[in-house]
């Protein structure tokens, strides 16, 4: 049970894939945020005579300057079981490198046929320099390059086995999003959720070092260390383990920064990375460094300020976090 201002909420299992879909619709601006925008198209894909198919949805992330990135989504409910989904996964990646530039044309009509979403366009479009939108779609679906597949899956439960099966079993990047319903006895609904990139925060314009922080400028993770994990792990084994990071950006991540919790509340160290594997055959990741840890700041907690004690790890970038002077000015 959930209570919410002293009400009760349970548990509420889909009846239906169209259900669990229209929750996504409903929720898609808190689940995916304000810079991405998400298109319910039921459009088939794939090349005449072979694999063919019709994803559930289409994200576009508008939080980097110069690379907008495409995302396919798949709404899945779990009773449909690993075999079902992975299937479909493996059917899109086969179809979505043939289909470019039809996913290029329906994306174009749909943003053009809705007002506000061609407003928002327009306005990345010319705020970054971008010739029109022909070209921003290009760059979008990466079609010069040619690059993987972006999923997204949604899904109303996935335990650790399903999870893990889909991270190590495909080689493009699949990022999992679990939406959880509840309902009161009034028949009110709540839902619980993990926004996508929750741990990566774009601040709005302030007098921040780490204002411009986009996806570009992203090479540094943070996390949170008690004394004991700082000292044996961080310090005395040169590595950080059993961290959960967005599998998107895992290629990005070229340091990893340690906030000590109180007493000390501060970044205090940082170590280039050397590796980042997958911890003891599960769904998290263990870090390795190159070379011992190095000194930092101290970045520190700022009594009654704007950003608060880190309690989850955090995306920042390095050349930012060491011109800050504490953690409000870091974010």
């Amino acid at each position: 049970m959930i209570l919410v201002e002293n009400k009760g909420y349970n548990i509420e299992p889909y009846e239906s894939e169209n259900e669990f879909e229209e929750s996504v619709w409903e929720l898609r601006k808190s689940l995916f945020g304000s810079n991405r925008l998400y298109f319910n198209l039921k459009k088939k894909i794939g090349a005449k005579g072979k694999v063919n198919n019709i994803p559930d949805g289409y994200l576009i992330d508008l939080s980097s300057a110069i690379n907008p990135k495409l995302f396919v989504v798949e709404n899945e409910l779990a009773i449909h079981g690993l075999k079902h989904i992975a299937m479909q996964l493996l059917e899109f990646s086969i179809s979505y490198d043939s289909s470019r530039q039809r996913i290029k044309s329906f994306l174009r009509d749909a943003i053009t046929n809705d007002k506000e979403i061609n407003k928002i366009v327009e306005k990345y479009i010319a705020d970054n320099n971008f010739q029109n939108i022909d070209y921003f779609l290009d760059k979008t679906l990466d079609i010069q390059k040619n690059s993987d597949i972006n999923l997204i899956v949604a899904i109303d439960q996935v335990d650790e086995d399903l999870e893990k099966a889909l991270l190590e079993k495909f080689k493009f990047p699949i990022e999992i999003l679990t939406i959880e319903r509840y309902r009161s006895d009034d028949g009110d609904f709540c839902y619980v959720f993990e926004p996508f990139l929750k741990d990566f925060i774009r601040s709005a314009p302030t007098n921040s070092v780490n204002n411009n922080l986009t996806s570009d400028t992203v090479d540094t993770i943070i996390v949170p260390a008690q004394e004991d994990g700082f000292n044996e792990t961080f310090l005395g084994e040169n590595r950080w383990y059993q961290i959960r990071i967005n599998n998107i950006m895992i290629p990005k991540i070229k340091y990893l920064a340690i906030y000590q919790v109180a007493p000390v509340s501060a970044i205090t160290h940082f170590a280039e990375v050397a590796s980042i594997e997958s911890w003891q055959d599960g769904n998290k990741y263990v870090v390795n460094f190159k070379n011992s840890p190095q000194t930092i700041g101290p970045i520190k907690l700022v009594p009654k300020g704007k950003t608060k004690a880190l309690q989850n790890i955090r995306y920042a970038s390095l050349s930012h976090l060491k011109n800050a002077k504490d953690l409000d000015d870091a974010f």
